[in-house]
């Protein structure tokens, strides 16, 4: 039998720990078991930005459970600090060294980097509109999504007609080059006639690959940042898209990619698609110097070693009117009725480039959302050997979770409870309040193997793509990722933040690398039990409010606890018996007096019946 509270004092204190570590605002707190008779307490503060050091008295706060807590009170810069506290006991003068989690800690005689706390200290936040806060999204690759007929086709690509059966241009092997120039025309107009079914699944937020002017099928090699690509309804058709999303209450969010452009853009123009200007035929072109050249017109700065892609100079003055200035791409999208923008490679975007962005963006729109691309923890991340400043300097409002992600798939297939504990943690510590409610939670996306082939399908490895085009599960295995995908889709429904949903991942669509997870949306041959419990959650998820909590990890099960609901899992090979300490119903109704059973695989989101004045979890 399994508990909730297992191990935890009735303050929510771990007993194990000798200290507690807490951090908010401009206030951070240390609570010490009284029986160690801590007689004083000072704040050392480490800034990561400048390498000082403060030395901040703590006073004493009085008691909470069996220890005694003191209190530092600061208000530093805005940017990133470290910091740990130096303890006068009845043994001598000790140093809280961190535990890894940012709030339990042990004690040291020696101070030492590696055991200090992160504090991320942030300027005043401009809001965002709360309809973001923990909303739903869903995430369309436009060429695969819907096709209306409406839009014309390009001349200068390649179309394929059978929407089930077509299979996208691909390389054997990751790296080679290739066109991307294959459609399969899926267009705006065909998002617009979704709608329906996109509000109905329970979408608040709409959110588009790339829709700039582009010779690729993905379109982040930008052609014209001032134009919707025509070949996927042009202006007219994104301006419909977004009045008829908000006639729903739902918003729109595009895909804003500045770090680089494409060689066959207006700006760059290689190919002369564009005339005979551009930065790579003309050495006066006002585009020149827009790009990196080291020896014009063929040696050229680019992202990550692609050609095509050559990379923008974001210092450049032009550069950054065109993006952030009065008539530019933030401000223009955002007049046409996008509500905010999803950064491509925020990490190559210069600190100036992304304060300008958020900057114009509130101005043309005050509550426009911003939501970068970064892989790893935003609140520390080093990116080309310096130091971002995502949160702290308010450049984003919030990130795609990777690390969240990378967790609940590592949990499902392994059972590795404690990998989900370390990710929640890491939101819990080292985010601010305000972010945590913007956080893209996604299982899927364009970058990413589909998450039913992830969840149950035979690794990769180094399969050419001749094999991976056409390599689906068996029925063994697709039935094994269903029920894997419906209880991380359920867990990661319970985490505070965006929930968004990759199109078709819904539907049950398999798929292995790019483009092979991009293939067209499976109308009329969806999964239809996946759909109607995504449906579900998605709905039921608005419910769910507060902090999450980790009230049990271990042995393959995994207990999470936000306000007065619960997430109890169990992917260990035995049926698992969880003694909840009340009455609990779960998403259809179904009652629980005090225990549960959580089947192998299984999973139950649970609200408490009734308030108990002595509930024990709470």
């Amino acid at each position: 039998m399994i508990t909730l509270y297992d191990g935890v004092d009735a303050d929510g204190l771990y007993p194990a720990d000798p200290v507690l570590f807490r951090y908010s605002g401009g206030e951070c707190t240390v609570f010490v078991r009284r029986i160690l008779c801590c007689t004083s307490a000072e704040l050392i503060l480490y800034s990561d930005e400048s390498g000082e050091t403060l030395e901040i008295d703590a006073e004493y706060d009085g008691i909470s459970g069996d220890r005694d807590a003191f209190k530092s009170v600061f208000t530093p810069s805005p940017g990133l600090y470290y910091a740990t506290f130096r303890l006068t006991l009845d043994g001598g003068e000790y140093f809280v060294h961190s535990q890894g989690d940012e709030t339990h800690g042990i004690l040291r005689t020696e101070l030492s980097e590696c055991g200090r706390f992160q504090l991320l200290y942030t300027e005043e936040f401009a809001g965002v509109d709360p309809v973001f806060a923990g909303a739903n999204m869903y995430h369309i690759f436009v060429d695969r999504f819907f096709k209306s007929g409406k839009s014309p086709k390009r001349e200068d690509a390649v179309y394929f007609d059978d929407w089930y059966n077509g299979i996208p241009e691909y390389t054997e092997y990751p790296g080679m080059e290739m066109e991307n120039n294959s459609f399969f025309g899926g267009d705006l107009y065909g998002v617009t006639e979704k709608l329906r079914y996109l509000h109905d699944l329970g979408a608040d937020i709409i959110y588009l690959s790339p829709i700039f002017e582009a010779y690729s099928n993905h379109r982040y090699d930008v052609g014209d940042f001032m134009k919707v690509d025509g070949c996927i309804g042009g202006d007219e058709a994104f301006t419909e898209l977004c009045e008829k999303a908000h006639s729903l209450g739902m918003r729109v969010i595009i895909d804003g990619v500045f770090n680089h452009t494409g060689n066959r853009s207006v700006y760059f123009n290689q190919y002369k698609k564009y005339g005979e200007g551009g930065a790579y035929n003309d050495p006066e072109s006002e585009y020149r110097d827009w790009y990196f050249f080291r020896a014009w017109p063929d040696d050229y700065e680019c992202w990550w070693g692609v050609k095509a892609l050559p990379k923008l100079d974001q210092d450049n003055p032009a550069v950054f009117d065109l993006i952030c200035g009065q008539a530019g791409v933030i401000k223009k999208y955002l007049r046409m009725g996008a509500d905010g923008f999803r950064l491509d490679v925020a990490d190559e975007l210069t600190e100036n480039l992304l304060v300008g962005i958020k900057r114009a963006a509130q101005e043309e729109k005050p509550g426009a959302v911003v939501i970068g691309e970064v892989w790893e923890d935003a609140s520390n991340k080093i990116s080309y050997g310096k130091r971002r400043h995502y949160f702290s300097h308010a450049q984003l409002d919030g990130v795609m979770d990777y690390p969240l992600r990378d967790a609940v798939i590592t949990y499902v297939k392994t059972g590795d409870a404690d990998a989900v504990t370390k990710a929640l943690t890491l939101i819990n510590t080292h985010y601010p309040a305000h972010v945590k409610d913007f956080l893209m939670n996604f299982l899927g996306s364009h970058d990413t193997e589909r998450i039913m082939t992830v969840l149950g399908g035979d690794p990769a490895n180094d399969l050419p793509g001749s094999v991976l085009a056409v390599k689906r599960m068996t029925k063994f295995q697709y039935d094994l990722a269903r029920r894997r995908f419906l209880l991380a889709f359920s867990l990661l429904c319970f985490c505070p933040g965006i929930v968004s949903v990759y199109y078709g991942d819904e539907a049950g669509m398999q798929g292995y690398r790019d483009p092979f997870n991009r293939m067209p949306f499976s109308w009329g041959r969806q999964d239809t039990q996946i759909t109607e419990a995504v449906r579900k959650l998605l709905k039921y998820r608005k419910n769910i409010t507060g902090d999450v909590s980790v009230k049990y990890a271990g042995d393959g099960i995994l207990i999470l606890k936000r306000d007065c609901h619960v997430f109890v899992s169990n992917v260990s090979d035995k049926t698992a018996e969880i003694f909840l300490g009340g009455n609990y119903l779960d998403t259809d109704g179904g009652k629980y007096a005090d225990t549960v059973a959580v089947p192998p695989l299984g999973h139950y989101i649970l609200r408490k019946e009734t308030e108990q004045p002595n509930d024990q979890i709470t």
